[in-house]
């Protein structure tokens, strides 16, 4: 019988139990200790009443205890099921029932939220308990054709979708990774992605397997680029998944000579530019639905490439096959564009709960009896050298930093506020060419603020997935098929962006500059102290072009959790003065001189 996962760590266990498996700050765990840990909690599970078959949820924060959690569940022989903290709970709970958890495995941070959930453990609460639980291998029962994992998608129907992914797909991921990037114990690997991801399983499961060490990122340092490259080579990282918006900012940065980096693999959105020449290390650029585990097809990407073409996503890997077909599931010809179709051992066995969705995404394969495809609903077509070219979607779904979104979850959503009356909501690029979800709000009678909308939404949207711009419409545009046009959407501006109530123009150097920054980069005039910079359009990749511009002009390091606390100009100004003096008490008179005089030549805006 071919050895699943939980098989093949318990192998790696027993061969190197000394070795380092997984490190997140100062949280180190051995094979030996991953090996004892997920045994004592499959036995804990086996306890509660976890069968085979059945699905467990982990809903706690990337650490060393979110692959003991997942470990144990595949060695009781259940599906693991990760959820993002940030997702909201009522979001959480739908999934949980969806899905027909038995166990949920969290930490005391999240139990009071899923208070009430099916079977809750908090692990760090039942420490005491776990310790007293068996640390011997329970009899493994699982088979490739079991199922390893259950992910969930954003839904058309304004629900979302959970993905059903088996051993099998998992083991060929695994295998193919393996062989394309030669990854042995000597590999230090990164876990960056949020556990609901699914690259989140492409960071854990083939480096646990090939006894190399996984490296946690911590939160402030995965969504800035520079801060990530110098961690990446300080903790001498040979492989890193990095998604693209952040990995094409990385890779414009310098590199130092010592970079022991060989391979950054990114994907979940799309590459507009091959990397800079004299990269020290490889460019791999991935594509892959969650419905084909992760990865179907992959590319390394040269430096010296025609200019007027996007790099591609590469030719299938391993074992999967790719078929790029028009409206009549007839195969178009080199060069042409079709919907890209795929099979072969990456695809997922559909949708949990889904019986009609599962049937209408994996349909028939006509090329080989009693074979699925994949429906991705992604246009593409066959480049000068065989490797496939990403041209976009043929519905509402779109890819927002990496995050898969079908924008009628989205207005769904919106329409439950009392406030709407009608909405639409688009992906446009900013101005500076990054993709951000729009809604196009009619409301009834007087527009809701737009915190009021914001706290709606993040009820039950996790956060990727509202809108970064409000603008109110007296009526949408109506084509002549009855559908909105569209193409007669206004672009957001001063004058119909939704805004807070109230807000006062800046009344200090320091605030005029702020406001001028964040005007500079969101495209918008007359930003006031009490607008929020995520409110008007900001995010956290914009948000550390803000503290490199804050840094410029102020000469003060404000991190990204500073800017998330102190998201207003006011705030963030208050915030820079007090730096500034903490500052000030440090340097000498002389240098306090030069500072005081390199910051009033900039005063004048």
């Amino acid at each position: 019988m071919t050895p699943c996962v939980p098989e093949l760590l318990q192998r790696r266990s027993a061969f190197s139990p000394e070795a380092l498996a997984v490190s997140a700050g100062s949280n180190h765990l051995t094979y030996g200790e991953l090996d004892r840990r997920s045994n004592q909690l499959a036995h804990h599970l086996q306890n509660l009443g976890v069968v085979p078959g059945r699905v467990v949820a982990v809903c706690m924060m990337r650490s060393v205890e979110f692959p003991i959690a997942a470990l144990a569940i595949l060695k009781a022989g259940a599906a693991y099921l990760p959820l993002d903290t940030k997702t909201p709970v009522e979001r959480l709970k739908r999934m949980l029932d969806t899905a027909q958890v038995s166990v949920v495995l969290t930490d005391s941070s999240m139990s009071g939220s899923l208070a009430g959930a099916q079977k809750l453990v908090a692990l760090d609460e039942s420490a005491a308990e776990l310790n007293r639980c068996p640390t011997d291998a329970i009899p493994l029962q699982v088979t490739p054709e079991h199922l390893a994992y259950v992910i969930f998608t954003s839904g058309s129907t304004g629900k979302p979708k959970a993905v059903k992914v088996g051993h099998s797909s998992l083991l060929n991921l695994i295998e193919w990774h393996n062989r394309a990037f030669e990854v042995s114990p000597a590999d230090r690997a990164t876990q960056l992605a949020s556990i609901g991801f699914d690259a989140a399983v492409w960071e854990l499961w083939p480096y646990l397997v090939a006894g190399a060490s996984v490296h946690v990122v911590d939160d402030e340092t995965r969504t800035q680029p520079d801060k990530l490259r110098d961690w990446l080579v300080r903790e001498k990282i040979t492989i890193s998944f990095v998604p693209t918006p952040l990995a094409e900012r990385t890779i414009k940065l310098p590199w130092p000579p010592e970079t022991s980096l060989r391979f950054l693999l990114t994907g979940a959105d799309v590459l507009h530019q091959p990397p800079p020449p004299r990269l020290p290390f490889a460019l791999v650029n991935n594509y892959g639905p969650t419905e084909c585990t992760v990865v179907a097809t992959s590319a390394t990407i040269a430096a010296e490439r025609d200019s007027h073409r996007r790099p591609p996503i590469g030719k299938p890997i391993a074992n999967v096959e790719v078929h790029i077909l028009d409206e009549n599931m007839k195969p178009v010809a080199h060069g042409q564009t079709g919907e890209i179709f795929i099979g072969g051992a990456c695809l997922a066995l559909g949708y949990l709960s889904d019986p009609a969705s599962t049937e209408e995404r994996f349909v028939r394969n006509p090329f080989s009896p009693g074979a699925r495809l994949y429906r991705t609903g992604d246009l593409g077509c066959y480049g000068p050298h065989g490797a496939i070219e990403f041209h976009g979607r043929v519905d509402d779904q779109v890819k927002i930093r990496g995050y898969r979104i079908e924008l009628n979850e989205v207005t769904s959503a919106l329409l439950q506020h009392q406030g709407v009356r009608e909405t639409t909501v688009v992906a446009s690029d900013d101005n500076h060419g990054e993709k951000r979800l729009v809604a196009y709000v009619v409301p009834h009678a007087a527009p809701p603020s737009i915190g009021e909308l914001r706290d709606f939404l993040g009820n039950v949207l996790p956060d990727y997935m509202v809108p970064a711009a409000f603008v109110t419409l007296k009526a949408l545009p109506i084509g002549p098929n009855g559908k909105v046009d569209r193409s007669q959407l206004p672009t957001p501006d001063d004058k119909n962006i939704l805004r807070e109530e109230t807000s006062t123009s800046p009344r200090t150097p320091t605030e005029q500059r702020i406001a001028a920054i964040v005007g500079s980069l969101l495209g918008l005039d007359n930003i006031g102290v009490d607008d929020n910079f995520f409110f008007l359009g900001g995010n956290s990749l914009f948000g550390t072009q803000v503290i490199a511009r804050l840094r410029d002009a102020f000469n003060v390091d404000v991190s990204l959790l500073a800017l998330f606390d102190h998201p207003t100009v006011a705030a963030a100004a208050a915030e820079v003065e007090r730096l500034m003096v903490a500052k000030l008490d440090t340097m000498s008179e002389d240098e306090v001189q030069r500072l005081l005089a390199s910051n009033a030549e900039q005063v004048d805006l």
